[in-house]
C-alpha cells in the first residue's frame, strides 16, 4: 500500500520547520512561512505535493479548530455584548466594500451581476489568519479584537446567503421568499440550540464526563462536540468553520472550558499549519508573471478599499485613531470564504477563468501580507497620531468622558487592563489603597468609570498619560501588560518621571527580566516562573514540611533565580540601603486581644530574640519613630520592623506564638 499521503505531510513538515527557522531568525510571522511552504511544495513551482485534496482536507480541520478554541476562548456573553458591532459593524463594512467594488469593477469591463459577484468575494476577509494572529498576541479581548470578530462573525453569517445570491445572479430560478423564510428558521432554530446547549446540555455533559477522571475519554468528548456541532450546521447550510465556532460558545460556559481549551491548543496549531500551506499551494507565480502590473495594480486597490471602509466602520463604532487603523488592516485581505464563493461563481459562468486566478493571485497575496500589515499597524497609528489631526480623528466620535481625578501622592497606579490588573485594583479597593488605573481599553474604561473608579484611558507609553495618573508623586506602580516592548517602554518611562516609585512588573518569561531591571523595575514577576514556584509550595505542603521551613526554600529558590538580575537602579535618596541591600521593612498589625497589648518592647525582648529592630509604630494618625523600650504597644498599632528575611521570618513566628502562648 503506498501512502502517498504520508510522503506530502512529511514534506511539508520538513519545508515548514526550515522555512520557519529562518523567518523565527529574522523575526518575520511564521505564518507567512507557512504560506511560502505552500507555495514552493505547490503545482504551480516545485510540484512536491500530490494530495492536494487531502492537505485541503486537512486544512479544513484545522480551520474548524481554530474557531472552535475562539469559540471557548470568547464566551457567549462577549458575543451578546458586541450584537450591536456584529450586525451594525458588519453590515456597514460588508455593504459599502461590496457596494464600491461593483462600481469599480465596471471599468474592467464587466457585467452588473460579474460586478456584484466580485464586490461579495472581496467583502469577505480571512477568519482563519486574523483571529490566529489576534489569539496569539492575545488581543481577541481587546476592543479592536472584540470588532473584528463582530465583522468577521458576520461576514461568515452571510456565506449562506451569498451562495444562494450568487445562483440567482447566475441565472438559477428560486423562489426567493421561500428560502428566506427557511434561512430564518434555520437561524433560530440554532440560536435555541446554542443557548440550550450552553445553559444546561454541554455544562452537564462535561460535568458527567469529567467524573470519570478519564483524561482520554475528555479530549475524545470535546472533539466529538466540535465536530458534531460543525457537522449540523454545515447541513443546514452553515459553513464548518461557524459551527465549530457555535460548539465552543457552548462550551465556554462550563467549568471545563480551559482544560478543553489546553487539550485542543497543539491539534489546533498542527492542523491550522496545514490551512496556510494549502493558501500557499494556490498562488500560481506564471500567471502573476505574465500579469505583473494588473496583479499588483488591482491588489493595492483591494487593499486600499477594505483598509479604509473597515477603518472607516470601526471610526463609526466609536473607535479612536489608533483602533480605526488596527481595524482596518486588519481586516483589509480578502478570505478563504470567498474561494467557496469565486468556485461556484466560476461554475455559473459569473467570471471566466482569467479573472479567477486573477482573484486567487490578488487573495493569496493580500493574506500572505496580512500578519506584516497586522505587525505595523500599532506604529503606523503611533506615527500618525504625531500629526496635527482634528482631535475627533484622534478621540473617536464617543469620546470617554473626563473624570475629575484627585491630586493624589504616595498613592498606587496599575497600569493594565488584563485580569490581574483587575483583580489587583478590586483588592485595592476592598483595602480602601488609593490608586489610579490606567486602561487602554474604553469598554473596559466606561465599565469602571460607572461603578466610580478612578480610571483613566490611553496608552500609558504616553507620557501625558502618566502625567495624569500622577505617577511623578505614586510611591507604587504595578505594570501588567503582555507586550514585552510596551512593558519596557513604560517601565523606562515611569522610572525617568519618579526616580524614588516601587515599580513592580510582570513579565511572562524570565528572559525578559534583565532588560525589565535595567530599565528601571524594582522588581520583576515572571508569570509562568511564579506559576511553578507556587506549585512546588502545594507539594512541600503534601509532603508535611513544615510552614517555616516552606518560605525559608521558596525565598532561597527567589533569591537563586532573581540574584543575576539585581542591577537595579536605586533610589538617589536612599543610600543606606544601597549599602544594606540584604535588608528588608517588613509592617504587622497588632488585632485585638492579642497578648502583645498592653507589654513593653523590653518585655518581649524582640531584638535579642530575632535580631530585628523596630524602626517605628503608627499609631491612629501618629508615627513613633525610634520608640523608647518601655513603650507599651497597644491594639491596632502597626509596627514596622527592619532586618534580614529569615530575622523578619523569626520576628512574625515570634509575635505569632505570642498571640498564641496565652
Amino acid at each position: 500500500m503506498e501512502f502517498s499521503i504520508l510522503k506530502d505531510i512529511v514534506v511539508i513538515l520538513a519545508l515548514s520547520t526550515f522555512v520557519n527557522l529562518v523567518f523565527t531568525k529574522i523575526k518575520v510571522p511564521t505564518i507567512i512561512g507557512y504560506m511560502l511552504t505552500g507555495v514552493i511544495a505547490g503545482p504551480h513551482l516545485l510540484a512536491l505535493v500530490s494530495g492536494q485534496h487531502e492537505i485541503e482536507l486537512m486544512a479544513e480541520i484545522g480551520v474548524v479548530l481554530l474557531m472552535f478554541s475562539i469559540g471557548i476562548e470568547f464566551s457567549l456573553q462577549h458575543l451578546i455584548r458586541i450584537r450591536k458591532v456584529v450586525f451594525l459593524g458588519g453590515l456597514m463594512q460588508f455593504s459599502l466594500t461590496s457596494a464600491l467594488v461593483l462600481f469599480l469593477a465596471r471599468f474592467y469591463g464587466l457585467s452588473w451581476q460579474s460586478a456584484l459577484f466580485i464586490g461579495f468575494i472581496t467583502s469577505l476577509s480571512s477568519t482563519a489568519i486574523v483571529l490566529r494572529i489576534l489569539q496569539d498576541r492575545s488581543e481577541i479581548s481587546s476592543n479592536y479584537g472584540r470588532t473584528v470578530l463582530g465583522i468577521l462573525i458576520f461576514q461568515d453569517i452571510m456565506l449562506v446567503p451569498l451562495i444562494l445570491f450568487t445562483n440567482i445572479l447566475g441565472g438559477e430560478t428560486v423562489n426567493m421568499g421561500q428560502q428566506i423564510l427557511i434561512l430564518a428558521a434555520k437561524a433560530v432554530g440554532i440560536l435555541a440550540f446554542v443557548y440550550v446547549g450552553y445553559k444546561w446540555i454541554i455544562p452537564w455533559l462535561l460535568h458527567f464526563i469529567a467524573n470519570r477522571k478519564n483524561q482520554e475519554l475528555f479530549l475524545m468528548s470535546i472533539f466529538l462536540i466540535c465536530l458534531a456541532v460543525a457537522f449540523l450546521t454545515s447541513k443546514l447550510g452553515m459553513s464548518l468553520a461557524f459551527g465549530a465556532f457555535l460548539a465552543g460558545l457552548m462550551i465556554s460556559g462550563s467549568d471545563y472550558s480551559y482544560n478543553a481549551f489546553g487539550n485542543l491548543i497543539p491539534f489546533k496549531d498542527t492542523f491550522t499549519s496545514f490551512f496556510f500551506v494549502s493558501i500557499g499551494m494556490l498562488l500560481d507565480l506564471s500567471f502573476i508573471g505574465d500579469n505583473l502590473w494588473l496583479v499588483f495594480g488591482t491588489l493595492a486597490l483591494v487593499l486600499i478599499i477594505k483598509t479604509l471602509i473597515a477603518g472607516g466602520t470601526g471610526f463609526m463604532l466609536g473607535h479612536t485613531l489608533r483602533g480605526t487603523v488596527m481595524v482596518g488592516m486588519a481586516l483589509c485581505q480578502v478570505g478563504e470564504f470567498s474561494f467557496i464563493l469565486a468556485k461556484i461563481g466560476q461554475e455559473a459562468s459569473l467570471i471566466s477563468d482569467f479573472y479567477f486566478q486573477l482573484f486567487l493571485s490578488v487573495a493569496v497575496i493580500s493574506m500572505s501580507l496580512s500578519p506584516l500589515f497586522m505587525m505595523v499597524a500599532k506604529p503606523l497609528a503611533n506615527q500618525m497620531l504625531k500629526l496635527p489631526l482634528p482631535k475627533f480623528w484622534v478621540n473617536g466620535l464617543f469620546p470617554l468622558q473626563e473624570i475629575p481625578l484627585p491630586d493624589l501622592s504616595n498613592h498606587m497606579v496599575i497600569i493594565g487592563k488584563d485580569i490581574r490588573a483587575q483583580n489587583l485594583a478590586f483588592l485595592a479597593t476592598n483595602h480602601e489603597i488609593p490608586f489610579i488605573s490606567v486602561a487602554f481599553d474604553p469598554g473596559l474604561v466606561r465599565e469602571k468609570q460607572k461603578k466610580g473608579e478612578a480610571v483613566i484611558y490611553g496608552d500609558a507609553m504616553n507620557e501625558p498619560i502618566l502625567e495624569k495618573a500622577h505617577v511623578d508623586k505614586a510611591d507604587i506602580v504595578i505594570i501588567s501588560v503582555g507586550d514585552t516592548i510596551a512593558s519596557l517602554a513604560i517601565t523606562e518611562k515611569v522610572r525617568a518621571m519618579n526616580k524614588n516609585a516601587y515599580i513592580l512588573t510582570r513579565t511572562k518569561f524570565t528572559e525578559e527580566m534583565e532588560d525589565l531591571y535595567h530599565q528601571g523595575a524594582t522588581h520583576v514577576v515572571p508569570e509562568k516562573f511564579e506559576t511553578t514556584i507556587e506549585l512546588f509550595k502545594q507539594v512541600l505542603k503534601k509532603r508535611l514540611v513544615p510552614t517555616q521551613e516552606i518560605s525559608q526554600i521558596i525565598r532561597r529558590i527567589r533569591e537563586d533565580h532573581y540574584g543575576i538580575f539585581r542591577d537595579v537602579i536605586p533610589a538617589k535618596n536612599n543610600i543606606f540601603f544601597e549599602e544594606l541591600p540584604e535588608f528588608e521593612i517588613n509592617a504587622y498589625n497588632i488585632e485585638d486581644g492579642a497578648p502583645i497589648v498592653n507589654q513593653s518592647l523590653k518585655d518581649i525582648s524582640l531584638r535579642n530574640n530575632t535580631g530585628v529592630t523596630l524602626l517605628a509604630i503608627k499609631r491612629e494618625n501618629e508615627i513613633i519613630e525610634h520608640p523608647a523600650a518601655d513603650i507599651i504597644f497597644l491594639a491596632h498599632d502597626c509596627v514596622y520592623l527592619l532586618g534580614k528575611p529569615e530575622q523578619l521570618e523569626k520576628a512574625e513566628t515570634l509575635l505569632r506564638s505570642l498571640e498564641t502562648d496565652k
